[in-house]
This record gives structure tokens, sequence and C-alpha cells, in this order.
């Protein structure tokens, strides 16, 4: 049992460092040219070749999920370890959270700006905006990252002095 819950350990580590990866991506790569030339950017997802990135999205999440409550049923008697994945399971909560209530639904705006009458001024300081917030969203997301690698640190139980008094 104990090399099935470091494997899973291992396996949401490298879930979570993907996801992390792909935000780094997506930021420095099509995030930064889409969003700062809307609403003439919009093709970018247009058509026959549009970028379809929700798909890996829509993938990885669940996948991430599962991985992160397996590891921590499969580590619970590990209490070192368990605090560490509660937190990071907590801020992966908070960007879920904070992803389905803003960011994907001002992503739905964004890929319809070309239909709007909002100037591309306002836009772009609404992209602007959404690309902060979501690179603090995506600190957290690497701080989450660290946390589970300090987690997997931790191999033993912890023993307080007072559940053990001594001789």
């Amino acid at each position: 049992m104990k090399k099935i819950s470091q494997l899973l350990f291992f396996i949401a580590i490298i879930v979570w460092a993907t996801l992390v990866g792909a935000i780094v991506y997506s930021h420095m790569v099509f995030f930064s040219a889409y969003l700062t030339h809307l609403p003439a950017s919009t093709a970018l997802l247009k058509g026959d070749y549009g970028l379809h990135d929700e798909k890996f999205w829509m993938m990885i999440h669940p996948v991430l999920i599962i991985a992160l409550v397996l590891t921590l049923l499969l580590n619970w008697k590990l209490a070192e370890r368990r605090k560490y994945i509660l937190i990071a399971m907590g801020i992966y909560a908070a960007a879920i959270i904070s992803t389905f209530l803003y960011f994907v639904p001002e992503l739905k705006n964004f890929a319809a700006s070309d239909q709007s009458t909002i100037s591309a001024a306002d836009w772009l300081e609404r992209g602007n905006r959404w690309q902060y917030l979501s690179w603090t969203r995506g600190v957290f997301m690497f701080i989450g990252f660290i946390l589970l690698l300090i987690g997997l640190t931790k191999n033993e139980k912890v023993i307080r002095v007072a559940d053990h008094p001594g001789p």
C-alpha cells in the first residue's frame, strides 16, 4: 500500500506540474497576443483552424481531482503529508471556483467581443485585468505545486510528545 500511495502522489504531482506548465504556456504564447488585440484577435478562436484548448482543460482537471483525492485518501495516516495535500487542494479549489465564477465567463465575453459595441480600448483594459488576475491565480497554483513537493518528502507519521509521554 505504501508503494501505491507513493506512486499516486507522484502522479498527482506530475499532473499538477502539467497544469502549471500549461498555465505558463497559455499566458506567454496565447493570451499575451489574444487579449491585447481584441476584438480583432478573436480570429484566433474561429474558423476551421481556430484554437480550441478547452479540450485540454476539460480533461486535465478531472484527472487532477481524482489523483488528488486518491493521494489524500492513501496518505491520510501520514499527518504531515495530509496537511500539505489538503492545503494544496484548498488552493486548487479556490482556483477552480474563481475560474468558473470569473475567468471562464470573461473568456466567453472575449470570444464574442467582435460582435459587441465595446471599444477596443475597453477590451484591452479588461484583457489586461484578466491576465493580471490569471497570473496571480497561476502563482497560487505554483505554490500548490511546491507544497505537494514538500508533502512528498514527509514520509513518516508525526509523533507528538503528548501522545507518548515516555518511560
